[in-house]
């Protein structure tokens, strides 16, 4: 099943020391940490808590796969724009369609792509790692937001 026409979730996040290196710039594998922050922030626009699902329903979602694209890089201090929606959904899995924005200075120019890629989360019961179907109630929260 294909989804993502809906307008996506997005989260802002602000770039700290810690999310730099050397030169400056967001470390390339921090956008996958704010790439999960927004994840989360938007299960829990949803009602959804990753804790209250592992010990409610006895399942959680994993990443199984990343694609990562960087476009330009992020300093210190710029306000991001992280945006999460579902490309794909299957019985067990989800494709996630994820960007990290800047927004620009002047009002009405778009954002500027910093990075973007597809996660892919699968469902498993929280004790085996074992696939399992994806609850229908979160299953059709994520799609209804698109």
């Amino acid at each position: 099943m294909t989804a993502g026409q809906g307008a996506p979730f997005t989260w802002r996040v602000r770039v700290y020391w810690e999310d730099t290196d050397a030169g400056g710039i967001v470390f390339y594998a921090n956008y996958l940490k704010f790439f999960e922050r927004a994840r989360t922030e938007w299960l829990r626009e949803l009602g959804i808590g990753q804790q209250s699902l592992r010990d409610e329903v006895g399942g959680m979602f994993i990443v199984s796969e990343t694609r990562v694209q960087y476009h330009r890089p992020a300093r210190l201090d710029d306000l991001l724009l992280v945006t999460a929606r579902v490309q794909e959904a299957g019985r067990a899995s989800l494709t996630i369609e994820q960007r990290a924005l800047l927004p620009p200075p002047e009002t009405g120019a778009p954002p500027l792509m910093l990075c973007e890629g597809t996660i892919r989360i699968g469902w498993v019961d929280a004790q085996s790692l074992r696939p399992q179907r994806i609850p229908a109630p979160v299953l059709e929260a994520l799609q209804a937001r698109g």
